[in-house]
């Protein structure tokens, strides 16, 4: 089964001052929160695709390096971004959807979600102490519907549309629902207790 990842990363990053996706988490680790979130995205699925706006020149060629093939979007939200990003990959059996500013997901919950797709699953998301999150998983089917999106509701609408056929997965991985919005939030981040793994994943 052909599952292609799919990181978003087409954002302004207004809240953030700067382009947050090239921003380190630290002093400690020079490494771009859009780096380290397509890095835990690219390690459990079979292919994996970027989109970025034109101009994005330098985050293009960081995800480019990490194995990713990118989508150019002159994005207008969410819902614009992964349109395009579903049109490149229109032959995907599944996507996997995960955002370029969420640096503390784990690989193996992007593993678990990709695993309960392979098993026939319609609609997958992790959860955490009751918190849906990302990333969420899409069957092929889904492919007039995602492709037609537009602005910036992304797919939330479909997951309403088709919430009989979700399939939650409870997980410790706290890093599915932490994200980097504003500058203030990297103190806050670097001072949480990073989030564990365990193999307590569930398809209901």
């Amino acid at each position: 089964m052909s599952i292609t990842g799919i990181l978003l990363a087409a954002g302004r990053s207004v809240r953030f001052g700067s382009n947050k996706l090239l921003h380190p988490l630290s002093d400690d680790d020079e490494t771009p929160l859009a780096v380290l979130s397509a890095r835990s995205l690219r390690q459990a699925v079979t292919h994996a695709i970027a989109v970025l706006r034109p101009e994005q020149y330098q985050l293009a060629d960081l995800l480019r390096a990490e194995g990713f093939h990118l989508v150019p979007c002159e994005s207008h939200g969410m819902g614009d971004s992964l349109a395009a990003a579903i049109k490149a990959s229109q032959g995907a059996s599944a996507w996997v959807v995960g955002l370029a500013d969420m640096p503390f997901l784990q690989a193996e919950t992007v593993a678990a979600v990709s695993h309960a797709l392979q098993q026939g699953h319609h609609l997958v998301a992790p959860t955490y102490q009751g918190q849906r999150g990302h990333p969420v998983g899409f069957q092929g089917h889904f492919f007039t519907e995602l492709s037609q999106l537009k602005g910036d509701q992304g797919a939330r609408q479909i997951l309403q549309k088709h919430a009989e056929h979700m399939t939650l997965l409870p997980c410790e991985d706290a890093g599915i629902v932490r994200d980097i919005d504003t500058c203030h939030d990297l103190p806050q981040a670097l001072t949480y207790p990073p989030p564990t793994y365990t193999a307590a994943y569930h398809a209901d």
